[in-house]
């Protein structure tokens, strides 16, 4: 049986409509692409992201604060959005087992991630959360939020950044093995987990969104996973992305896509964390890793989709054709 982190991005379950009835059906549609890694006999561990609601979450607090009724902070905000999605993700994902005959008891477990207090992303907020912005709101809403940092999200708009310290630790990664020895299938580390640091012997919150694709990569390394999987409406991952000579990448080395990401030619709000994140399992286990879209995961199952990152030296036929054309 093989142990598979899949990786979800936190707008695969917000849909349009930010309903908690909506995002249930989100939630719904994606468990039934998930049921197919059980099928299939793996171990399944899920993570996901949490920017849209813990930014909607945040909206609601500030709006009804007040001294009878404070808004609560960042990482207790983080705290309850794991909470609601897990919940929504065990009823699915309960449903869905029973309806292909897999009698499987599915938890979440509330996980807190232990960062450095010296982080440089402190310094420099570039995680997006909450709902998209037009450009012609930008100004309104800086004057309605004067202490936020607002920053272009791939083309989809303006969004919320906050700081994305880089994950140091998981601490509940103990108690993620044991109930992965035990068959069942954990939901962890909800948005990246919430962010902590380490105080003597507190775990103190701290006002920052940690990625979820690089906490993923993090609690794959540390339960020893066989796969990392990133699923995300994106898709795979390109070269030139967006531009006339666009090249998807079916299966790369380490080698080739580090000297893409040392050229920065991944967007930074989107895809390059999920590439830095999958080269990092992939060096420290030397496990490969999987980069594809949500629809496709029977296919990424059977490895005829998506972008598998293998800790060899591949070359793409992208880099052959470069190669002979020089």
């Amino acid at each position: 049986m093989a142990k598979v982190v899949v990786a979800l991005g936190g707008n695969a379950i917000l849909s349009e409509n930010p309903s908690a009835k909506a995002q249930k059906q989100a939630v719904s549609q994606t468990a039934k692409e998930l049921v197919n890694f059980v099928k299939n006999g793996d171990q399944l561990i899920i993570t996901h992201g949490n920017g849209p609601q813990v930014g909607n979450l945040l909206l609601q607090q500030s709006s009804a604060d007040s001294p009878e009724n404070p808004a609560m902070p960042l990482d207790t905000c983080g705290a309850m959005t794991q909470g609601s999605i897990g919940y929504w993700f065990q009823n699915a994902m309960r449903e869905e087992l029973l309806k292909n005959g897999i009698d499987k008891d599915v938890m979440t477990i509330i996980t807190q991630t232990v960062v450095s207090g010296d982080d440089p992303a402190f310094h420099d907020p570039s995680k997006p959360i909450g709902p998209f912005y037009q450009e012609s709101q930008v100004e309104t809403v800086k004057q309605e939020h004067p202490d936020w940092q607002l920053m272009e999200d791939a083309g989809r708009g303006y969004r919320r950044v906050v700081p994305s310290p880089k994950p140091l630790q998981i601490n509940e990664y103990r108690a993620i093995q044991q109930v992965v020895d035990a068959g069942i299938v954990p939901i962890v580390s909800g948005g990246g987990g919430i962010p902590v640091i380490k105080k003597g012997d507190q775990l103190v919150g701290t006002e920052a969104v940690i990625d979820k694709d690089f906490s993923a990569s993090k609690i794959a390394q540390l339960i020893n996973a066989d796969k990392l999987i990133i699923l995300t409406s994106a898709g795979g991952v390109y070269y030139n992305f967006g531009k006339q000579e666009q090249a998807e990448l079916k299966k790369v080395g380490v080698p080739e896509i580090q000297e893409h990401i040392d050229a920065v030619e991944f967007s930074k709000g989107s895809m390059m964390p999920k590439v830095q994140a999958a080269v990092d399992f992939v060096r420290q286990t030397g496990n490969p890793a999987v980069i594809g879209d949500l629809k496709d995961a029977k296919e990424i199952i059977a490895g005829t989709q998506g972008t598998t990152i293998v800790n060899e030296n591949v070359q793409t036929e992208y880099r052959k054709s470069k190669v002979l054309s020089s």
